[in-house]
């Protein structure tokens, strides 16, 4: 474990050693705007490109530097899921919407490769697949069951892969076989941030970096939005905040929970190594509770490995143990290896599990991507940039039908995170009888 911790490890994302989010130069705010937006990741900057080549004037507010929250801070993993199986999401909405937010997913990944390559965007995209991990026997039969309503349904292909066919995908016997999908790809997430806001910046978007927006304040016919800079009056006003949600909009401060995600990085690993783990290069998941997510870096030399473990601590080593023990988990024989970078980041889950489209109070919200923002952010950014100039067809969604829950005394203060993160990693040691 010494070997692995080393005291020059970087706190900072494997991302930004090429992409790393850059202050832009200070600029007044403005006094006026067509359409105001606050936050400035995959949302608020694909919903102000849209606007501004349809010849409204933008500008975007965010209090870091821009795509500095989890837009560079992902594992660049494009599924466009939502938390529920297939099987699960009949039993909870009805075949009909299951069927309608599985096609959404659909829509949307395809919505953002389109995109990269309309846009010319080098973010290192990568078509290689995801396999899913079943961590029991149970799991892979309910794999097995969602493969077969997917097909039934949706004509989607994907297929299972038994215990005795998974080295084909992946290097390990942690996992009872699994599923294998056809349709993720992988992408460099700050580079994919870095191209949707060069631009938006060339379309004559104005973003106003390290400026939070303290009040919006609703007029009769606009909004004032204050900073402590100045004021911008605008026409229209986005939120886009995601997991990084303040009180400037109690109404959604109330129905996100911010919780943290992590991930590592190893030291560069040799070539024999990298094809004997992950002999596909794809994208991975498992069926955990405390689910992993991991994938080889973009150069296919090291593993990127993250999961919801260690959620309910900030101590950067303390999550960092617990992936690194994940990590060991699955492949026993990089105990002692050296990891070059560890570091986290918050997304936004709303209630229900479902992103959400929504309108309140004449303010405009994109959020509660779930974990999946790489694909859900920037979809919905676009949808409800359509959604304010009144483009009723393209601005359709799912998620802009659905209620957008709360719960009775949450004021955004996620107290409850550590004891639910205690119970998932005790109910996972029950269930999986994993040694961490």
């Amino acid at each position: 474990m010494k070997a692995a911790l080393t005291d020059n490890i970087k706190t900072t994302p494997y991302w930004w050693e090429v992409a790393e989010p850059e202050y832009l130069t200070a600029a007044p705010v403005p006094a006026t705007a067509d359409v105001g937006i606050v936050g400035a990741g995959y949302a608020g900057m694909t919903a102000a490109l849209t606007l501004a080549r349809e010849g409204r004037n933008v500008v975007v507010f965010d209090a870091m530097r821009p795509g500095e929250g989890a837009s560079s801070r992902n594992g660049g993993i494009c599924s466009g899921n939502v938390k529920y199986s297939f099987e699960t999401l009949i039993k909870k909405v009805g075949l009909d919407q299951a069927k309608a937010i599985f096609k959404e997913g659909i829509a949307a990944r395809q919505f953002l490769i389109n995109f990269i390559s309309n846009e010319g965007i080098e973010c290192d995209l990568r078509d290689v697949g995801r396999f899913d991990g079943a961590n029991n026997k149970r799991d892979y039969e309910a794999l097995g069951r969602e493969t077969v309503l997917l097909k039934k349904h949706l004509d989607f292909e994907s297929t299972m892969v038994s215990r005795q066919e998974q080295h084909t995908y992946l290097g390990t016997e942690l996992y009872s076989g699994g599923r294998f999908r056809f349709d993720i790809v992988g992408v460099h997430p700050a580079k994919l941030y870095k191209g949707i806001l060069t631009r938006a910046i060339e379309a004559g978007v104005t973003v106003i970096n390290r400026t939070e927006v303290k009040t919006i304040d609703r007029q009769p016919d606009n909004f004032h939005l204050i900073t402590p800079y100045g004021k911008t009056i605008v026409k229209k006003c986005i939120v886009a905040t995601n997991g990084y949600t303040n009180q400037v909009t109690d109404w959604l401060r109330r129905r996100i929970i911010s919780i943290p995600s992590q991930i590592i990085a190893t030291e560069t690993l040799d070539e024999r190594t990298m094809n004997r783990l992950m002999p596909k290069q794809c994208m991975v998941g498992d069926t955990r509770n405390l689910y992993n997510y991991y994938r080889p870096s973009p150069d296919g030399t090291r593993i990127i490995f993250g999961g919801r473990r260690g959620a309910d601590s900030n101590n950067d080593m303390t999550k960092c143990r617990h992936l690194y023990h994940n990590m060991i988990e699955v492949f026993p024989e990089l105990e002692g290896i050296r990891l070059t970078h560890t570091w986290w980041g918050y997304t936004g889950y709303s209630f229900d599990l479902f992103p959400h489209l929504s309108v309140h109070d004449n303010i405009y919200y994109a959020t509660g991507f779930c974990g999946s923002g790489v694909v859900w952010a920037p979809w919905l950014g676009r949808k409800v940039a359509m959604t304010v100039m009144g483009n009723d067809k393209e601005a359709k969604s799912v998620f802009a039908v659905r209620p957008f829950p709360t719960r009775s005394f949450y004021n955004g203060d996620p107290w409850f995170l550590p004891l639910v993160i205690k119970w998932y990693g005790l109910k996972d040691r029950l269930i999986y009888g994993r040694r961490y």
